[in-house]
């Protein structure tokens, strides 16, 4: 299995992730793999529908089912979250055991992509090269803006599945309601989670108040798609969502001339799994973002090349084990393999 290591620090203008060890240097990430048909190398993405597939989960015996009481009747998703469960409270008490060096926690991360976008749209109107070379610089057309671009009614339509699907999951298979909400700031993001998660039979200890994390955006392009509102347009238009601390009014990111390279947006993907992991004991969590983050956050996961299209939604079982080197140990260089 894939891991990835890198240290803890400031990317893009970002402050570090504050832990309350110094001596907590880095977290190996790893997608455990055999849970989900996204895992398999004999699954092509190219038409692969969450929708129809029970989020890929496989059917599957697991090895805690015998701790499971009327396990034989349980849904898929009910066997997998004991397993699940059973995995942290033994990961709690190996760390209790050996003084939390390396101690591991396991998180189920359901990420989607946002609907088709107006820029989405757009693009395949003008065709990329024109896209890339003109069109994507400017804030719209003159009919049409896809500056923080919003969704088309089709990429509407596209989460409206989703929460159709969510709520069949959720009273049919019994699939574990996500206990915390993050989405990218980008106004796609905020719809698609909004339309996804409004109005769904949630537990009511665990509601949808979405968190705005700035790490979990595009990659930073030139494109005025990936430029986002301001905080205050964005708390205006989405009265409901929390901010992460820290977040600026204007967007301090994107600026219109350089490109965030792919190994930079993996330190930033880095930088937001750290912070998530050190700071939310949840086991379950939604992600909605975009299909250059997620890409970019399965690499740090681990996790094989699986693109999504518009409205699609990957999960990932993922260990995360917490390294306590010395200080004044170097802290480990990323690696993807």
């Amino acid at each position: 299995m894939a891991v990835a290591q890198i240290g803890l620090g400031q990317t893009f203008g970002l402050p570090g992730v504050a832990t309350a060890n110094s001596n907590v240097l880095s977290v190996e990430y790893t997608t455990l793999t055999g849970f989900f048909l996204q895992d398999e190398a004999s699954t092509d993405p190219l038409g692969f529908d969450y929708a129809t597939t029970n989020f890929g989960l496989i059917n599957r015996p697991y090895p805690t089912d015998d701790t499971l009481a009327d396990a034989a009747n349980k849904t898929q998703w009910e066997r997998f979250a004991h397993h699940v469960d059973t995995l942290n409270v033994h990961a709690a008490a190996a760390a209790d055991a050996i003084a939390a060096d390396g101690r591991a926690q396991y998180k189920v991360l359901i990420m989607g992509r946002h609907g088709e976008g107006v820029h989405n749209a757009a693009e395949t109107y003008y065709g990329t090269p024109a896209w890339d070379a003109y069109w994507s610089k400017l804030d719209g057309n003159g009919t049409v803006v896809w500056k923080d671009a919003r969704l088309t009614a089709a990429g509407e339509a596209e989460a409206r599945k989703a929460n159709r699907f969510w709520a069949d999951q959720l009273a049919i298979q019994k699939q574990p309601a996500p206990q915390r909400y993050y989405t990218s700031p980008l106004t796609r993001c905020l719809q698609t989670s909004s339309l996804t998660f409004g109005g769904l039979a949630l537990p009511a200890a665990q509601p949808f108040v979405p968190t705005v994390k700035e790490r979990l955006r595009e990659s930073i392009s030139t494109h005025t798609c990936d430029h986002r509102s301001r905080k205050s347009e964005i708390a205006a238009a989405f009265p409901n969502v929390l901010f992460e601390a820290g977040f600026t009014e204007e967007d301090e990111l994107w600026t219109g001339t350089t490109d965030e390279t792919p190994a930079a947006e993996d330190v930033r993907s880095k930088a937001l799994l750290d912070d998530i992991f050190a700071h939310d004991d949840h086991t379950w969590l939604s992600f909605t973002s975009h299909s250059g983050e997620i890409a970019s956050l399965l690499r740090v996961l681990g996790h094989r090349v699986f693109p999504l299209s518009t409205g699609q939604i990957i999960p990932v079982l993922v260990r995360a084990r917490t390294l306590h080197l010395d200080n004044g140990t170097e802290t480990p260089a990323f690696s993807s393999s």
